[in-house]
């Protein structure tokens, strides 16, 4: 068929126009490959990593088999030195140092590893009518009816009367129990149809189900509590009173998975905003000289205003910087402005089932690469630091230069919704910041989507500005 020339009109289109494309017909040749394989470790990091203590113990495996070790006060540093460290067993910050002083600034890539999930309160257990049940208080933005009738895995810590530790994972390997959150048929629903989405299943009614088998024959109350504190007691060496000493969450069972018979998506809890940690992780680890600096930041406590000793609001991040600056010499606030920061958080992905809580012209999608954010924030940019075109333009130049798959976006409509990343609070230190991650669907429910092309994208784009 003959090939008709381009009309004037459409020659000027094409050079004027901002063309969106779908990333698979961008690749480059063999990437395809790169991705599944690439995937295959991220989802590997998911199911080891469903809170933010496991995250830190499995990211420091890793980042100790790539040559990392623990930051040393007033050590000499040298380019090349891999260090790390890790604040108080729930976020960790890593870093290799680079041929440049620090006066010229570093290049860091600030993600969160904690996820929405089911906190057990301190005083959880108790007997209702022959059942036993642990109370919870919900950690993050959650819609509190998804998490009913779900397989659900107990994961964390108890600190002992004597100061031992125990580990507790229950759930997640093949024969182990697995726990629950109850809901009402519905046979005998009619009223609690009637209800608000946020009140279908009240924050008291998140109460997880435990056991229900009595101790012994003998007649007497709470013989189910008994049965579970005696189990308790014979693994872990606790008591009832153990639990004002732990913590202790329940998140859902379910494995990482692909998604889709052609695989190309993954599905698995806790992808916000572990995704973007691993790109920004596995992106340092690869890292042997780079020109400048290089830190990955992976906080706690994003997903509830990144407050506390883990968050990113914390000294621990400037305690970090500002021991690597003295190892040069350099003042910590001559290193932060001349820094840049890539906030690595998702954003939501373009739902056509939900089209109407969406803008379409400035929505991210599925397979259409990283998505640069200028802004986050709730309606009018609240909470959002609002990077400057001087900082987009530099990072669509290195995006461009490295064959990186990227778009633009914002999350919803202007007045839907909105939501916040550690962007502001990492400008705030004077850090040209912007935010850029994974598109994701059915944000910050037990089981997120995300586009394997957008995930490794994130992890190439995060590489390249590492090198920049």
């Amino acid at each position: 068929m003959e090939k008709k020339e381009m009309t004037e009109l459409q020659k000027r289109q094409k050079e004027l126009f901002h063309q969106k494309t779908n990333g698979y017909d961008r690749l480059a040749e063999g990437e395809e490959t790169l991705i599944q394989d690439y995937c295959e470790g991220y989802k590997t990091f998911l199911d080891e990593g469903k809170t933010e203590r496991e995250c830190v113990e499995y990211a420091i495996h890793l980042a100790e088999a790539a040559g990392f070790r623990p930051l040393v006060r007033g050590e000499n540093l040298r380019p090349g030195d891999k260090v790390y460290r890790n604040n108080r067993g729930k976020a960790l910050t890593l870093a290799v140092i680079g041929k440049k002083s620090l006066a010229e600034g570093a290049v860091i890539g600030a993600a969160h590893i904690d996820s929405p999930r089911l906190d057990l309160k301190q005083n959880p257990l108790y007997e209702e009518k022959e059942m036993a049940y642990l109370k919870t208080h919900y950690y993050g933005g959650i819609k509190k009816y998804q998490w009913t009738t779900i397989p659900l895995a107990l994961h964390g810590v108890v600190v002992l009367e004597n100061g031992e530790t125990r580990t507790i994972c229950i759930g997640e390997e093949p024969g182990e129990p697995q726990f629950t959150v109850g809901d009402l048929l519905p046979h005998l629903a009619a009223d609690q149809a009637k209800r608000t989405m946020g009140d279908i299943v009240t924050a008291e009614q998140l109460n997880v189900f435990i056991g229900s088998r009595p101790y012994g024959r003998e007649e007497g109350s709470d013989r189910v509590k008994t049965t579970i504190l005696a189990l308790l007691n014979e693994k872990y060496g606790m008591v009832e009173e153990d639990f004002l000493s732990a913590e202790l969450v329940a998140v859902p069972a379910a494995k990482a998975v692909d998604i889709g018979l052609d695989r190309s998506v993954v599905g698995a809890y806790g992808q916000d905003d572990r995704v973007c940690s691993y790109a920004c992780l596995k992106a340092l680890l690869e890292l042997d000289n780079p020109v400048r600096t290089a830190v990955c930041v992976l906080a706690d406590k994003e997903e509830i205003g990144s407050e506390g000793v883990s968050g990113m609001q914390s000294a621990a991040f400037d305690t970090f910087m500002s021991d690597l600056c003295d190892a040069q010499g350099v003042p910590l606030k001559a290193c932060y402005e001349t820094s840049f920061c890539l906030s690595a958080d998702v954003t939501a992905a373009y739902d056509p089932n939900f089209a109407e809580a969406y803008e379409v012209r400035n929505s991210a999608f599925l397979n259409y690469g990283v998505c640069i954010s200028k802004y986050t924030g709730a309606r009018g940019k609240s909470g959002a630091s609002d990077a400057s075109a001087e900082l987009l333009a530099k990072v669509r130049r290195v995006f461009g230069e490295n064959g990186v798959v990227w778009q633009l976006a914002e999350l919803g409509k202007t007045d839907q919704g909105g939501g916040g990343t550690v962007a502001c609070y990492i400008a705030n230190r004077n850090i040209d910041t912007i935010d850029a991650g994974v598109p994701v669907l059915s944000m910050h429910a037990p089981f997120e989507t995300t586009a394997k092309l957008d995930c490794y994208m994130t992890y190439k784009g995060m590489k390249a500005l590492y090198n920049a």
